[in-house]
């Protein structure tokens, strides 16, 4: 019975939310995502991607990625491919044609397509023996390079064959062919080919590559090469070891741009070099920029466009080869996530606020005006949002920290409940736009009657590299400090209810949940940890990334100072737990193994009487990407939430959810 009325007044709630019209977890499940955008040469035309998610309670799938067409001339946009999933959209050179990669049902392979750029009906043009997971025209329209993979058969004998971890696995490799007489040439890279670009009179390819296709050397490992296109050789490479991002040819075939760490040791990919395409030595552009570059594109011979996130905003601006840094758009309410430059200057955005998710926007050539040219979710500009709000606090060391606070709808008589909301990493940062997920309360907890709290902790980007390595070798340390002196900002000076505060995070942010959960359990009501890390010695033996951990986290080998990694880990606190704690997982995560939940909930459930639960996904990873698993997430975080800050926690919650959508 208890069960029943339990799960009865929850969704009663739902049904409240709705009628109000204040966002709700069935509204999250149903938004959809414009993404990845790219305008014609011309200008006149935007391809761009809608991600359109699946019907939870039908179907636990991951999004579809949809291709539209928006026609500058009709000022519309049109679907043109929507029965499957579409990737690598290009205009194809010389012709009035888009291509893309799909593999539609019934497939075995992933395929280069072809559409009339006006509409019509898509057209398979290549295939190869394995599946395409990128590709580049050549200037002339008629040759691509793309990266593939053969699968080598290599069946044993016996009727049982076993894995081998980390060994025989599967490089991909470069290739070109001429679409008219397909017959694949194979590029003379070694390692695993993750991309590549021609260069633009077609004499040359810029490939960038690593040693092998473990996520490991993806991260720490990758180089580019300069490859000659008629002997498909290796000519020059490019001197420089760090994380690699976005490549880019000038126009004139001289120069190589791309966006890339400051060294071996910057978490990120976020400063611009420049390199001569006989290789050597890359120049740094602005090396003290207190920023991150997120995309370039040439706009002449000697000046790159480029897309900046400083702080929590956005900015477009211009850099020469001598390293001048003009800024030409800038907009504190909108964070945009990618850029796409016609001939003329004209930019095709992609770009959320704190009012929608990714949409398509343009920038006029003088970068002075910015038109919104979609709407994907109509349906938002009848809720009611929290204000959004971007902070900035002092450390107890005195660094200024920024965040962004969204405030709850309807603000309760009372002291205001907190949830915090920490991101992962720590490589990454919150920018002021749409911050509502699956995964983050946002919206839907503030209409719920929370104040929702984003810190950008140290180590985060957006501010320079000094900063992105400011929490390196302190893993828990004044990075999480941060965090504890954001909540007593909020609490002295936003009347936050200080017993009342909940903590959530994935992977890096599941980390300082667990931590927060445990070592500093008196200072919050309820956690929400989510592929985290609770212990840091086995997480480094089970981790498919222990180089990238040592080279950009902990700056030394975890045998070097066992107690120290152990002091730093949650179990090590786990009997002084008294915060009621949510544990989810994918199943299949090889980023942070499910062991380290498994040893966390272990731990609390055998040393404490405090409240924990252990969800797996199964089929999920780092993180999940199916609807019905996205879904289930949400509706567990928030009713977590809502039994310990807000209904006095009597009861742990029911095991079993009954999903229904609106």
């Amino acid at each position: 019975m208890k069960r029943s009325i339990s799960i009865l007044i929850f969704f009663i709630a739902h049904s409240i939310l709705a009628q109000q019209n204040l966002l709700t977890p069935e509204d999250v499940a149903s938004l959809e995502y414009v993404q990845d955008a790219v305008i014609s040469e011309d200008g006149n035309r935007i391809a761009y991607q809608l991600l359109v998610p699946k019907d939870p309670v039908k179907e636990n799938a991951p999004a579809a990625s949809h291709l539209y067409v928006y026609d500058r001339s009709s000022k519309s946009t049109s679907p043109y491919v929507t029965d499957y999933s579409t990737g690598n959209v290009k205009f194809r050179p010389g012709r009035n044609t888009i291509t893309f990669t799909a593999k539609p049902e019934g497939s075995e392979l992933t395929s280069l397509y072809e559409i009339p750029a006006g509409g019509g009906e898509p057209q398979k043009i290549f295939g190869f023996e394995s599946s395409i997971s990128s590709y580049d025209w050549n200037s002339d329209g008629n040759i691509i390079a793309f990266v593939s993979h053969i699968e080598e058969d290599k069946k044993s004998e016996l009727p049982y064959s076993p894995e081998v971890y980390e060994t025989d696995i599967a490089n991909s490799s470069a290739f070109i062919a001429d679409i008219s007489n397909p017959t694949p040439k194979k590029v003379g890279v070694e390692g695993h080919v993750v991309g590549v670009q021609w260069s633009p009179n077609g004499n040359k390819l810029a490939i960038n590559a690593a040693p092998s296709s473990l996520v490991d050397d993806f991260y720490t490992s990758q180089r580019i090469y300069v490859v000659d296109a008629n002997t498909l050789k290796v000519t020059a490479e490019i001197d420089h070891k760090a994380k690699l991002g976005s490549i880019q040819w000038s126009p004139d075939g001289e120069r190589i741009a791309f966006i890339a760490g400051e060294d071996q040791h910057d978490p990120i990919d976020g400063s611009i070099f420049i390199a001569e395409a006989t290789g050597g030595k890359p120049q740094i552009l602005q090396r003290d920029f207190q920023g991150q570059f997120h995309g370039i594109s040439w706009k002449n011979d000697k000046t790159i466009t480029f897309l900046a996130s400083e702080g929590v905003s956005s900015s477009i601006g211009t850099l020469d080869i001598n390293g001048k840094l003009k800024k030409n758009y800038e907009n504190k309410d909108l964070n945009i996530s990618g850029f796409s430059m016609a001939k003329d200057g004209r930019m095709a955005l992609v770009a959320n606020s704190a009012q929608h998710p990714g949409e398509l926007f343009m920038l006029n050539a003088k970068a002075s005006e910015v038109e919104r040219l979609t709407t994907s979710n109509p349906w938002l500009q009848n809720e009611l949002f929290g204000k959004q709000e971007v902070i900035s606090y002092k450390a107890s060391d005195g660094m200024e920290i920024q965040g962004i606070l969204i405030h709850p709808v309807n603000k309760p008589s009372g002291r205001i409940p907190l949830i915090t909301v920490v991101h992962g990493g720590p490589e990454a940062h919150y920018d002021n736009g749409w911050l509502t997920a699956y995964n983050l309360p946002g919206q839907v907890g503030a209409g719920l009657g929370y104040a929702v709290f984003y810190p950008n902790y140290r180590g985060s980007t957006g501010r320079g590299v000094e900063f992105s390595k400011s929490s390196q070798g302190d893993p828990a340390g004044k990075e999480f400090d941060d965090i504890f002196d954001g909540v007593d900002y909020l609490v002295e000076n936003y009347n936050v209810d200080r017993d009342k505060v909940g903590v959530t995070g994935g992977s890096y942010g599941g980390y300082a949940t667990a931590w927060m959960s445990t070592r500093h359990s008196d200072r919050f009501a309820a956690g929400v940890m989510s592929v985290g890390i609770s212990n840091n010695i086995s997480k480094w033996g089970t981790s498919d990334i222990p180089e990238e951990m040592f080279l950009v986290h902990s700056r030394k080998r975890i045998w070097d100072d066992y107690q120290f990694y152990l002091e730093r880990s949650p179990i090590f606190y786990a009997d002084q737990a008294k915060t009621p704690l949510l544990i989810l997982h994918g199943k299949e995560d090889t980023r942070v193994d499910p062991g380290q939940s498994f040893e966390l909930y272990r731990h609390i459930k055998t040393r404490t009487d405090t409240p924990v639960r252990l969800v797996l996904y199964p089929g999920e990873g780092h993180g999940n990407r199916k609807s019905t698993a996205r879904y289930d997430y949400n509706l567990r975080m928030m009713r977590w939430f809502n039994t310990y800050l807000q209904d006095g926690g009597k009861e742990i919650p029911e095991v079993i959810l009954e999903l229904q959508m609106n």
